[in-house]
């Protein structure tokens, strides 16, 4: 039994409870040896008697031991102590990227692909010791304070061999594969589908699959078209699509076959975003959209059954500082489903041919039978649940069967006929969140509560959202939409009409300081006159921490700037005796300081220390330049005029005349090299005749043809 203040393995001191899991605790621990703060995660103690717990606890531990990766959550020790089975990880302050989505309610393209490089990176470290993670999303990555970005909780990933693997894990279905959901083979790929999906909610700011129960959601991963992230926020550059398009095809085959493909396109995506470079795969095997089977509904309906009931959504928080930690937990693999007799979930590649064929013929007789399935066998499930995280599990109004230990629920208290405020405030002390809708109504005063989403008397968990439905008067007016004014504006825009105004202060990419980004509730609502308009403004671009690019070559000093929302300006090549050639030597901005984002960071790139000349030999040439000799130019007759060049072997001209006379003088100093080519060229003429004409007795003279002739003679140079 595990005590505050205890000492386990010798050195390790528990200090608190930090988080929970299906299977196992989480405290924060003190390593005397070490000095240093780790996490603990200890098996359960109603689990430590059993043989088939303590085996998988083991293997976990194992499998994640041998990962030692900056993008994963790492492990120190594993060990056992008077029937207390530990593992010792990695204590990083952070915040989980599901949490970050939500405070930006999207990211930039720069961000989300930054991020996704990293956890990529995690991921590909994983699968290159053959562990497949199974459950990716946005609530299994961690933010550091720092900035690094860290899968966690691989709790439920499997050492990977060369045997087919089967698996009844559903992990959190608005990000599981198609073979997944249908309990089939998953591998690889099976991660590169979730990653997609986890891209997706960061781009776009949503899951691209939405519905009433987790069954309906998994049948949608299975049969409908992936969404274009474009669809939703159209400036997403077609690169990034094009990744996000690929990682989700409905066929492993289509999809990236690696994590390191899926790290090549992202970092390409951030040198040319526009580009067009993502090259889809085209098997054999198609990969189209399957109509499920009443088979497939009966496997689905079994293990979305289970996790229903078990599912849970933990956050390892500090109690003082309100941070979430890096470390998640153990989720609930221990808990898997036994196939029935007969079944088998193994994915079968000429089933899915078959299922295709048969799909192209009676495929709407299928859907409408599947539809009709659904909404009698299921759609009645879920009345009462009330969505506790937005793409997250549900919380039912009736307690599980065997709920979370940190989950705690309240009754719902009756807030109907009483104001909002008062209605919220009530919410408020009982631990519930709230959102309020307006509308027309002749019964009932302006400002009351007409209806709640959860009938009074209910089960509710604490922290969930309650909608509530305010009467709006029989004579709702639509409020002003005031987005993009300035908040001077906007305020006199929304008092001329009656509403009291709240302001709130944001970043903002696109919108200019001082005007409105955003309004709640949105413009041309119908609301009550006087309702309060909070109105949320714009600060300018969010500021940017300028990374260390000293000691990084050009591209990847590139790619970190282009991550972090920076641009690289004037790139210039430089000696420098500190940092070896090819390295970045100066950044424009400095390490830590704060820019906008965009900002050009100009960088300047060693070209390794100054190499200092030896003193350099300084030669003359003092003489006279001699007419042809005869064996030069045997042709040559004296008078002639010649031109004359004298060139150093460095290339310098030091002479170019024409003469007939000779010797000609040549006097020059300081030179470079230590000698030099004379060239002289001329012309004799060839075939030249005289006759006597005998009828005239005229002379008469035919010319000869004229011919160049040139030769070179080599000249040394006396050194100074």
């Amino acid at each position: 039994m595990i005590k505050i203040g205890m000492m386990i393995g010798d050195r390790y001191e528990i200090l608190e409870k930090i988080g929970t899991g299906g299977m196992s605790d989480v405290y924060k621990a003190k390593c005397h040896k070490l000095n240093r703060f780790v996490a603990v995660k200890v098996l359960k103690q109603e689990f430590s008697e059993n043989a088939n717990f303590v085996s998988k606890f083991r293997t976990e531990a194992q499998a994640a031991a041998g990962l030692m990766h900056p993008n994963i959550v790492n492990v120190y020790d594993v060990g056992e102590e008077n029937d207390i089975y530990y593992i010792v990880m990695e204590l990083v302050e952070g915040i989980t990227l599901k949490k970050y989505i939500e405070k930006k309610a999207r990211l930039s393209y720069k961000e989300a692909v930054s991020i996704a490089i990293q956890v990529s990176m995690g991921i590909e470290a994983a699968h290159n010791n053959h562990i497949i993670h199974r459950d990716i999303k946005p609530q299994n990555i961690i933010i550091s304070r720092d900035g690094k970005v860290k899968v966690t909780d691989f709790g439920i990933a499997k050492a990977a061999t060369s045997n087919t693997i089967t698996s009844n894990v559903m992990g959190s279905v608005h990000y599981t594969s198609p073979e997944q959901a249908r309990g089939g083979y998953s591998d690889e790929k099976s991660d590169v589908y979730s990653l997609g999906i986890t891209m997706f909610e960061m781009l776009t700011g949503r899951v691209p699959f939405n519905g009433e129960t987790t069954v309906a959601i998994a049948i949608k991963h299975i049969q409908e078209e992936m969404p274009s992230p474009k669809e939703f926020v159209p400036e997403i550059p077609d690169s990034v699509e094009g990744i996000v398009l690929k990682c989700c095809q409905k066929s492993p085959d289509r999809r990236y076959q690696s994590m390191q493909e899926v790290i090549a396109d992202l970092k390409q995506s951030l040198m040319y975003p526009n580009e067009n470079f993502v090259v889809q795969n085209d098997p054999d095997m198609e990969g189209g959209t399957r109509t499920i089977t009443p088979s497939d509904m009966e496997q689905i309906k079994r293990r979305t059954t289970y996790r229903d009931n078990y599912q849970y959504e933990e956050q390892v928080e500090y109690e003082e500082h309100e941070e979430p930690l890096r470390l998640r937990p153990e989720t609930d693999e221990i808990y898997e489903d036994e196939p029935e007799d007969g079944d088998d979930y193994d994915y079968n590649p000429k089933m899915e041919r078959v299922t295709t064929a048969l799909a192209l013929i009676g495929g709407m007789v299928i859907c409408v039978i599947v539809i009709i399935l659904a909404v009698n066998v299921f759609g009645g499930q879920d009345d009462n649940r009330v969505p506790n995280d937005q793409s997250g599990p549900f919380v039912t109004s009736e307690p599980s069967a065997t709920p979370s230990e940190e989950t705690k629920y309240v009754k719902m208290p009756d807030i109907k006929d009483k104001s909002v405020e008062e209605a919220r405030n009530e919410l408020r002390e009982y631990g519930l969140e709230s959102e309020v809708v307006y509308e027309e109504s002749d019964t009932v005063a302006v400002g009351v509560v007409i209806n709640t989403n959860i009938a009074a008397g209910a089960d509710v968990a604490e922290g969930s959202t309650v909608l509530i439905t305010a009467s709006a008067g029989p004579q709702a007016v639509p409020v002003p939409d005031v987005t993009t004014l300035s908040y001077e504006d906007a305020y006199g825009k929304l008092t001329q009409e009656g509403f009291a105004v709240t302001r709130e202060e944001g970043y903002s990419d696109n919108i200019e300081k001082g005007y409105v980004v955003s309004q709640v509730p949105v413009g041309e609502t119908r609301v009550a006159k006087g309702t309060n308009i909070t109105v949320t403004v714009s600060i300018g671009k969010e500021r940017i921490w300028v990374p260390k690019l000293l000691g990084r070559t050009e591209q990847d000093g590139t790619i970190e700037a282009i991550e972090a929302g920076l641009q690289i300006g004037s790139v210039a090549q430089v000696y420098n005796s500190e940092y070896e050639e090819g390295l970045i030597c100066y950044q424009s901005y400095s390490q830590g300081s704060y820019v906008e984002p965009g900002t050009a960071l100009d960088i300047k790139v060693s070209k390794g220390p100054e190499e200092t000349p030896e003193p350099q030999q300084i030669y003359r040439y003092n003489g006279s330049i001699m007419a042809p000799t005869a064996e030069e130019a045997p042709d040559y007759v004296a008078g002639t005029e010649i031109a004359i060049t004298l060139i150093a072997d460095d290339g310098l001209v030091l002479l170019d005349t024409k003469t007939s006379s000779f010797p000609q003088a040549a006097n020059y100093y300081g030179l470079k090299s230590s000698g030099g080519t004379i060239t002289m060229s001329y012309t004799v003429t060839m075939g030249g005749t005289t006759s006597v004409d005998p009828v005239t007795g005229e002379t008469i003279t035919t010319p000869g043809m004229t011919e160049p002739r040139s030769f070179t003679r080599r000249v040394e140079f006396t050194p100074e």
